[in-house]
C-alpha cells in the first residue's frame, strides 16, 4: 500500500505564500500523474494543479499565474508553491496520486488534507 503525508499549511495573511508538500511512501512501481485538490467549507472538491511524471501540468483558472506544481520523482514528492494567497483559497488541500505498481495494476491515493487558512 501507498501512503501519502503532507505537510506545509497553516495561517497566512492575504498576499503571503505557502509551500505545500505530499510524500509517497510504501511499495510500487512508480507514481504516476500526481495533483492538489481543495475543498472548501460548503463546498465541493475541486481541482487545484495536476502534474504528469514527466512534468507537464495543469491549473484551475482561479490560480494559474499564484500557484506552481512541481515534483521530485527521486523522492516521490509532489509541491505546491502558493503566492498571492487569497482569502478564498482557505479550504483543505488534499494531495492525489495515481499508483502504478509492479504488477501493472492502476489505482488512486489521497493524502489525509492539509488545512490553508488565508486571513488577517
Amino acid at each position: 500500500q501507498v501512503q501519502l503525508v503532507e505537510s506545509g499549511g497553516g495561517l497566512v495573511q492575504p498576499g503571503g505564500s505557502l509551500r505545500l508538500s505530499c510524500a509517497a511512501s510504501g511499495t510500487f512501481f512508480s507514481i504516476n500523474n500526481m495533483a492538489w485538490y481543495r475543498q472548501a467549507p460548503g463546498k465541493e472538491r475541486e481541482l487545484v494543479a495536476a502534474i504528469t511524471r514527466g512534468g507537464i501540468t495543469n491549473y484551475a483558472d482561479s490560480v494559474k499565474g499564484r500557484f506552481t506544481v512541481s515534483r521530485d520523482n527521486a523522492k516521490n514528492t509532489v509541491y505546491l508553491q502558493m503566492n498571492s494567497l487569497k482569502p478564498e483559497d482557505t479550504a483543505v488541500y488534499y494531495c492525489n496520486a495515481v499508483v502504478l505498481t509492479t504488477s501493472g495494476y492502476q489505482y488512486e491515493r489521497w493524502g489525509q488534507g492539509t488545512q490553508v487558512t488565508v486571513s488577517s
